[in-house]
């Protein structure tokens, strides 16, 4: 597909895996000079290498923790210099919360959460956001979570991020539509990643109960017969960073 956008930096977190791999691939070969995000240099580079290679585009690795918010500003600025301008396109996707249950909240892991998910979201999207509206051109898609609008009572923590994302999208996509810079939040249900595979159940410490496949219990809490693949997250991903002309 031609989506309009070859020429246009963009900058993909939590892209060493993934959707959000998947994600820096399909913006390179739509034409897209990329910098991808994560916090796994090895993994990263190796990724970035190889959509280089395959897409013949700039495709930088820049990594970094986006919990921490001197971490975020760096890459911000690394990004930038290493495509030769101001990001166009923003995919914020770093970030998961564990499975938990009112009995197992872990409040440490929900406070990291917030600051890797919820406020690297935001910290990033402050950053690029200046140069967007001064070109009166910009998209930032942030990947959330059905469990934003879908409370599950073994997910109490990361429903309560991905709700506070939800809300923060709507209201940021409201104040940026006068600039021409298009806010969005894409809510995937269960995707076949690293972070979907086999967890310990809560339950799995007694000899009765096995570890379970948290995959095939998500399925089942959706109503689905299959996961989604990474690879093809992309193209509803892309609905919503067409050029402007395609508007």
């Amino acid at each position: 597909m031609d989506l309009g956008i070859k020429g246009k930096r963009a900058l993909v977190t939590g892209a060493s895996l993934g959707i959000g791999r998947a994600v820096a691939a399909e913006m390179a070969h739509e034409g897209c000079d990329v910098a991808m995000v994560a916090r796994t240099e090895d993994t990263l580079r190796r990724a970035a290498d190889d959509i280089a290679r395959a897409s013949g585009r700039r495709v930088v690795a820049v990594p970094a923790d986006a919990s921490v918010p001197e971490a975020i500003a760096n890459a911000a600025q690394e990004a930038s210099e290493k495509l030769g301008a101001p990001i166009d396109i923003l995919v914020n996707n770093a970030g998961s919360t564990p499975e938990d249950g009112i009995d197992q909240l872990d409040f440490a892991k929900w406070q990291y959460s917030i600051s890797l998910k919820q406020f690297g979201y935001a910290r990033f999207a402050q950053l690029v956001l200046p140069a967007m509206r001064a070109q009166k051109w910009g998209r930032i898609v942030n990947v959330i979570g059905r469990s934003g609008h879908q409370p599950r009572p073994v997910y109490l923590a990361g429903g309560a991020v991905n709700a506070g994302l939800l809300n923060f999208t709507k209201a940021l996509g409201e104040d940026c539509a006068k600039d021409n810079v298009l806010v969005t939040g894409v809510n995937p249900g269960p995707i076949d990643t690293p972070a979907g595979e086999v967890y310990a159940s809560p339950l799995s410490g007694l000899a009765a109960f096995p570890p379970i496949n948290m995959m095939v219990v998500r399925l089942r809490a959706c109503r689905l017969a299959a996961s989604g693949r990474p690879r093809k997250s992309p193209q509803s991903f892309f609905f919503y960073a067409p050029n402007a002309r395609a508007l």
